[in-house]
């Protein structure tokens, strides 16, 4: 088992044991008289994001520089054959991606190329079955997933015309006239896009790998472009070790994947240098050359940078050979690709679960806090009438009537202010709803149809950029209305009642308009250089705005759901204190008029209420101890899968 299937494991068995401790609290909190709806979403959302929790990683290069065989070197060796296509000249022709859905049975989805002339883009696609064609795939055939992966090496010829109106022909590239066959035909893929769903046992634990196709398609498919790669959490760039880095690698490098971390370049085939002509030590001082031209012409450290012959690590790991494994130094990309890519991605996970649960946290017991205190200052008054006279009780029953009273005008005052938070939170959507998002990209759409010139399509486009900003601007505006409005009520009846409030949970929709800042410098890149735009390069951009305007939908649909969360939420933990507080005064005031109608009940209620100070008290450690092993949990660094 390599390295980072071991490590992959692991993280897997890690998130197996912080969902389980998270389901004990979860199950704690609904069985006890603290159940709370919306709590429990809460705490569902955070399971639910343990397990759609996804590592992706992508592999990149030019054709012909052995990406297929190392996915078959790192992943799939134990089948004892090669499960991907890898042979000479181009195996995969469109982006693939093999991951494991279990609604979906194994198969192979394949979308048609000809969605190219739609403006839906791949993203877009995926939620429409009916476009796709499913071929089944049995897992247990090798040679059945050889025959069916080969698929995505499909290629079929059309004419110039088409292949121009599908954005894959351009006939300003001086290299065009060899992609032209003499019958004027052009060779093209006969799929878009290809999703493998294999219950591979790493997929089935939320890993997805990403084949691109050679470098060419960087450019011309936007779903690699402004998804695929930059939202991988590591990239493997591979060269070949023979002929080091072209100026199409540079151009790639520079303009899409970039030095950062999870970034690696892998100089691939170094087999090609072992030569029985040259001792171990001329051999080994070439590929160090090569190392160090690479990591200078890429701006990297030379230990992000791996020489590597995937192929000899792929036979040696079918055949179990020890010795050719070492020297094709595969396991060393396997260990730096765990070492750096495993942990980093846990501990977002981990930051991100644990600020979560603190907050879930600090709130319940805040609530149980605050019931034990209640319950001593009614256990104290109990004991206090003991001996006295009628006078006294009718004087505490006046007190916890009018601290009723104070209480129940401060619940109508903010009557006043929830009406103002439900105003508030309808108009961040004014300027946050999909609706008007659509009325936008439709706006933009037109100006880009409507432009001859390649300045006004670029036009429409930064317009639609700038006008997606000032939406969200103005939403987070009204966010920090609603964050300053609850602020001030959250000190109200902390300072009025004294409940035990800390400020409400923060919200930012800033990360958002980071999102599309990211999105448009993408396209800068892909474009800004361009002063004469020919007719492909035109569909080309347009292309780009499909998927363009797919990606700001899926950001602000995410905002939405993350925004309509956070009003639910902001409001629960002062909704639970105020609960409790108001069952505290009832429960006061029924316990005086009792003791003032038959004062020889005290002594059973304070009884009653020393055993539920006992209860409390024992919740408080029960909760304290299931928090503890969340943490405990998020806390581990090495557990067994």
């Amino acid at each position: 088992m390599s390295n980072l299937v071991q490590n992959f494991q692991e993280y897997s068995g890690w998130r197996k044991d912080v969902g389980q401790a998270i389901e004990q609290y979860r199950t704690w909190i609904a069985n006890s008289d603290f159940a709370d709806g919306i709590l429990d979403q809460r705490i569902a959302r955070l399971k639910e994001r343990l397990v759609d929790d996804k590592l992706t990683i992508a592999f990149v290069a030019e054709f012909s520089r052995g990406k297929s065989e190392l996915i078959n070197a790192i992943f799939f060796a134990d089948y004892g054959q090669r499960i991907l296509p890898s042979s000479a000249g181009r195996t995969t022709m469109c982006p693939t991606e093999l991951m494991y859905d279990e609604t979906f049975p194994p198969c192979i989805r394949l979308l048609p190329i000809e969605t190219r002339s739609e403006t839906l883009s791949t993203t877009e696609y995926k939620s429409h079955n009916h476009v796709w064609t499913v071929l089944p795939l049995d897992p247990k055939s090798g040679d059945g997933m050889l025959e069916a992966f080969k698929q995505v090496s499909l290629t079929k010829k059309v004419t110039k015309e088409v292949a121009k109106s599908y954005g894959l022909y351009d006939e300003s590239d001086p290299d065009a006239a060899l992609e032209v066959d003499e019958d004027g035909m052009v060779e093209i893929s006969q799929w878009r896009h290809a999703i493998v769903n294999f219950p591979h046992p790493l997929l089935k634990q939320g890993l997805i790998i990403v084949d691109t196709p050679g470098l060419n398609a960087i450019g011309t498919e936007p779903e690699l472009t402004l998804n695929l790669i930059p939202n991988a959490h590591a990239v493997l760039f591979i060269l070949a070790a023979d002929t080091g880095v072209t100026k199409s690698d540079i151009d790639v490098w520079r303009n899409h994947i970039g030095s950062g971390p999870g970034r690696m370049v892998v100089l691939n085939k170094i087999d090609s240098m072992w030569d029985e002509l040259r001792t171990v030590e001329e051999v080994e001082a070439q590929i160090q050359h090569q190392i160090e031209t690479v990591s200078h012409t890429l701006s990297l450290e030379k230990n992000q940078v791996f020489p590597i012959s995937a192929q000899k690590g792929l036979v040696a790991k079918i055949n179990k050979d020890a010795p050719l494994l070492a020297k094709s130094r595969l396991p060393k990309l396997e260990h730096a690709l765990s070492k750096e890519l495993i942990p980093s991605k846990k501990n977002i996970i981990r930051a991100q679960l644990a600020s979560d649960i603190q907050e879930i946290a600090e709130g319940q017991m805040a609530v149980i806090t605050a019931r034990g205190r209640g319950v001593s200052e009614q256990l104290h008054e109990l004991q206090s009438l003991r001996g006295k006279n009628q006078n006294v009780i009718e004087h505490m029953m006046k007190r916890v009537t009018m601290e009723k009273q104070e209480f129940d005008a401060s619940l109508m005052k903010m009557q006043g202010t929830r009406s103002v938070f439900t105003r508030l939170s309808t108009e961040v959507y004014t300027t946050l709803g999909m609706d008007l998002l659509k009325e936008e990209i439709n706006t933009a759409r037109e100006a880009m149809e409507s432009s001859k010139f390649s300045l006004g399509l670029k036009d429409a486009i930064k317009n639609f950029f700038d006008q997606v900003k000032v939406n969200l601007t103005a939403s987070n505006r009204k966010t920090d209305e609603i964050s300053e409005m609850m602020a001030i009520m959250y000190r109200k009846f902390s300072t009025e009642h004294g409940l035990a409030l800390t400020s409400p949970m923060p919200f930012s929709l800033e990360k958002y308009l980071q999102e599309v800042s990211a999105i448009e410098a993408v396209f800068q890149r892909q474009f800004n250089t361009i002063t004469l735009m020919t007719t492909s390069q035109k569909v080309l951009m347009q292309k780009f705005f499909d998927s363009i305007s797919a990606r700001v939908k899926q950001s602000f649909s995410q905002a939405n759901r993350d925004v309509e969360a956070w009003q639910k939420v902001v409001m629960a933990p002062i909704e639970a204190q105020i609960r409790e507080h108001k069952n505290q005064l009832k429960n006061r005031m029924q316990s005086i008029q009792r003791i003032h109608v038959a004062t020889d009940s005290l002594e059973e209620k304070i009884a009653s209420f020393e055993a539920m100070h006992t209860e409390v008290e024992a919740q408080k450690k029960t909760l304290e101890s299931l928090r503890q092993n969340i943490e405990k949990a998020l806390a581990a660094d090495s557990l067994s899968a």
